[in-house]
């Protein structure tokens, strides 16, 4: 995760810059004591101080709690102004004064057309975000034992969409019963959610936490898009991106969070630009921002389930029940990793058996022996995010090294972190503990020898297949189930019907439905790896247009 800088989180316009916000507000007046915005509210505008002092609270426990002041030239908000989250701050003015109003449609139009205000706003956004989610106390509360799937999902959903969020371990901190019988919440019906201080949820579904926070679950019915983008992994919001700033109606899906499989990296440290590395989480929440400012509307979760035609549109039936319409769609579904071939295996997922590395899986495996299980490029970041935390980090591998399928930098850390143990030609056959993981029965694969490792995590990343269930029966997968594109699609597997009148072979990119693209893993013969996807996703949109017949921006 980025560090901290307050002089990026908490900038003073200069007065010329002031000038350039003027023509998109209101001055008014404030006075002493007025609340401008407050926790739990849904919305809210941008204010920038003219004259006076307005404070800054964080009050999630009940109790305020002096988080900044902002006096002249400077600006209140944060990201959940462009999300539409519920606010997790309030702002009461100190010293009576005089403030530009902004509403969030006209400050969208400010970052989208004005540079040199874009990047000072926007930067301190993602910085006081971040100062939020590393706040002890911020935020909501979940409260639930490490050993629970629903906890870990909900901690999981929380972390990946940037919620501000504390964790109340019921194994480990002692305040937690009586947390929970002040709460009138029994064990049973843990984990359970606290929002706003005094708002219980009991163990709710991702939807039903969205839907509390303020934001949108169900997108309106009445309304047509110009691009659909079902996926929210690199690709899919490099899509959102240019098809929102080039003028396309623009509207992006996601059926657990954004980000994709690259949000759940802890560091990617071969993308163009970033030499010290970014967190996949760092990359998906700018990218986030930077499609909602070009008025991208962004829905997680959301599952694609349904795809059909309906006149000169495509409709896209949603798990929540929606049916979008849209002239073209890019889907960037992406893939998910393979599970182990193991019994028990439904036993521990969750608790001891995961298909990610982040921040959150990290805490659990403080000073004990882990497992990582693939030899590509996520496993070995992983390996090296891992061994920050745990005691003993092993690397198990079919083969016989890790040269063929991982980078070179990666191996060559790998080679100089002393608690990282690399076991070749060896593969998991049995999980060990009783509601537990305490560790695996593991077999060289050439010797038949079995040895027990002994591990409290297994992260396993071995490989992946799509998510392309839904498509089946609407347009031609390849034999693995990726969507072939392009010059891939074989003639024959190509219906006259949809495309005599198009009157062309399908574009890049673009299957064999005429106007739906695929990008990224979820493509047959992509390159799996970020730059590559974001790419796809950036190119696909040009396409669209074509499709479109609005030409090329």
């Amino acid at each position: 995760m980025a560090a901290i800088d307050e002089t990026v989180a908490f900038p003073t316009l200069t007065p010329e810059q002031l000038d350039l916000l003027r023509p998109y507000g209101v001055v008014r007046e404030v006075a002493d004591g007025e609340i401008l915005f407050e926790y739990g509210d849904v919305g809210y505008d941008f204010f920038v101080v003219l004259s006076g002092q307005i404070d800054i609270f964080e009050n999630s426990e009940g109790t305020p709690r002096l988080l900044a002041s902002h006096t002249a030239g400077r600006f209140l908000g944060e990201v959940s102004i462009f999300t539409g989250q519920s606010v997790f701050l309030t702002g009461r003015v100190r010293t009576a004064g005089h403030v530009l109003q902004i509403t969030p449609g006209q400050l969208r139009h400010i970052v989208a057309e004005i540079p040199q205000l874009s990047d000072i706003i926007v930067n301190a956004f993602l910085m006081r975000r971040l100062i939020i989610m590393e706040d002890a106390s911020a935020g909501m509360r979940i409260i639930g034992s490490r050993y629970s799937r629903d906890t870990q999902r909900l901690r999981e959903f929380a972390a990946r969409n940037r919620l501000p969020h504390v964790w109340v371990d019921l194994e480990q901190d002692a305040a937690a019963e009586l947390l929970l019988s002040e709460l009138q919440v029994r064990p049973d019906e843990t984990p359970v959610v606290v929002w706003q201080g005094r708002r219980v949820l009991r163990n709710p579904t991702n939807a039903e936490l969205i839907g509390e926070l303020g934001l949108p679950v169900n997108v309106p019915h009445d309304e047509i898009f110009d691009l659909l983008v079902v996926g929210a992994g690199p690709a899919g919001l490099a899509a959102a991106v240019y098809g929102a700033s080039e003028g396309l109606k623009t509207i992006s899906l996601d059926a657990v969070a954004v980000g994709g499989q690259a949000g759940t990296s802890s560091k990617i440290e071969n993308y163009l630009g970033f030499p010290a590395g970014l967190s996949g989480s760092d990359l998906a929440g700018r990218a986030v921002l930077q499609a909602q400012k070009f008025g991208a509307r962004i829905f997680t979760p959301s599952e694609a389930i349904r795809l059909d035609c309906e006149g000169n549109y495509y409709i896209v039936e949603t798990s929540n029940g929606d049916r979008i319409a849209a002239r073209a769609i890019i889907i960037a579904s992406g893939a998910q990793y393979r599970k182990l071939s193991v019994p028990r295996l439904e036993e521990f997922e969750g608790t001891g058996v995961f298909y990610a590395a982040t921040e959150n899986e990290a805490r659990l495996c403080e000073n004990q022996d882990v497992i990582v299980v693939g030899g590509g490029n996520s496993a070995g970041q992983a390996a090296m995010f891992l061994s920050g935390r745990a005691r003993a980090v092993y690397i198990m591998i079919r083969g016989a090294d890790l040269n063929r399928t991982m980078s070179r930098y990666l191996i060559d850390r790998i080679a100089q972190t002393q608690n990282i143990q690399v076991l070749t030609h060896t593969e998991i056959r049995e999980l060990l503990g009783e509601g537990r993981l305490t560790g695996v029965m593991a077999q060289h694969n050439q010797t038949g020898e079995l040895i027990e490792v002994p591990a409290q995590a297994v992260f396993a990343f071995i490989g992946a297949s799509p998510h392309t269930e839904w498509l089946r029966d609407m347009m031609v997968l390849d034999e693995h189930g990726f969507i072939p594109t392009g010059d891939s699609l074989p003639l024959d597997a190509l219906n006259p019907e949809d495309w005599t009148d198009v009157g062309r072979r399908p574009m890049l990119f673009e299957t064999s439905l005429p106007g739906i693209f695929a990008v990224g893993d979820v493509r047959s013969g992509s390159v799996k790896r970020v730059a590559s996807a974001v790419g796809e996703g950036s190119m696909a949109v040009r396409f669209v247009h074509e499709y479109l017949g609005l030409g090329t921006q």
